[in-house]
């Protein structure tokens, strides 16, 4: 199995990426499909082999807030599988995703046996605290569309490819535009942002109308990240 460098799969060695392999069974999951369930029993963890996923709770009077979005390599569902509590979040694939399943005890056992990989988790979820403690801050800092300006900046970074303004091809490498190739619609950015899809849309207008943007259906185009980067501080 083989995965994105500083990813969990990918900091695992061969010999644990072996083993882990040989505790679990490949699963697929279809574009949609609900691979965790907010509030129910943490019986199997998930790696990501193939495709992307998000995380998400959904609010009391409706509406969903994305936490995160996970991609191959990720370890997912573990917070639960350690803590015996129920899961905190919903993951649905974004895509056609592939992961390996593994149950909690197949997983408790593989940490018990392998205490480098129980730090690499911990310097994980150390990482993600980190995060959620810096996109509170954000929240009391930046308006609506400083936090867009942000969450984009975060894509391209995360899912961009070059994008060559002149042929209008994604990969062609021939500016300085990224395309963000993860296709999250405006209400999954509003919940990632904590705003409203009205607020979002606006903002959208005004990093176009600036030039920074381009949107389309299921399409966003950066033509200006460091514009985006500036705006986000």
């Amino acid at each position: 199995m083989s995965a994105p460098e500083g990813s969990f799969l990918g900091d695992l060695t061969p010999e644990e990426r072996e083993e882990l392999a040989a505790r679990g069974r490949v699963r697929e999951f279809d574009r949609g499909e609900t691979l965790f369930l907010e509030g129910e029993d943490p019986d199997w963890v998930a790696v990501l082999l193939r495709g992307r996923a998000k995380a998400c709770s959904y609010r009391e009077f409706g509406g969903e807030t994305l936490l995160a979005v996970r991609g191959p390599g990720a370890l997912l569902g573990e917070v639960a599988a350690i803590d015996g509590l129920p899961r905190s979040a919903t993951v649905t694939a974004l895509e056609p995703v592939r992961a390996l399943a593994v149950t909690a005890d197949e997983f408790m056992g593989f940490l018990q046996v392998h205490g480098r990989v129980s730090v690499l988790i911990m310097r994980m979820l150390c990482q993600r605290w980190r995060d959620a403690d810096r996109k509170r801050v954000e929240f009391g800092t930046f308006d609506a569309t400083g936090r867009v300006a942000q969450r984009l900046v975060e894509l391209a970074e995360r899912f961009g490819v070059p994008y060559d303004r002149r042929t209008g091809g994604a990969g062609a490498g021939g500016g300085d535009s990224v395309q963000i190739t993860l296709n999250l619609s405006q209400e999954e950015l509003a919940g990632w942002v904590g705003a409203s899809r009205e607020a979002v849309s606006k903002a959208l207008r005004t990093l176009r109308r600036h030039g920074w943007i381009e949107t389309g259906r299921r399409r966003l185009i950066v033509h200006d990240l460091q514009a985006l980067r500036r705006h986000a501080r």
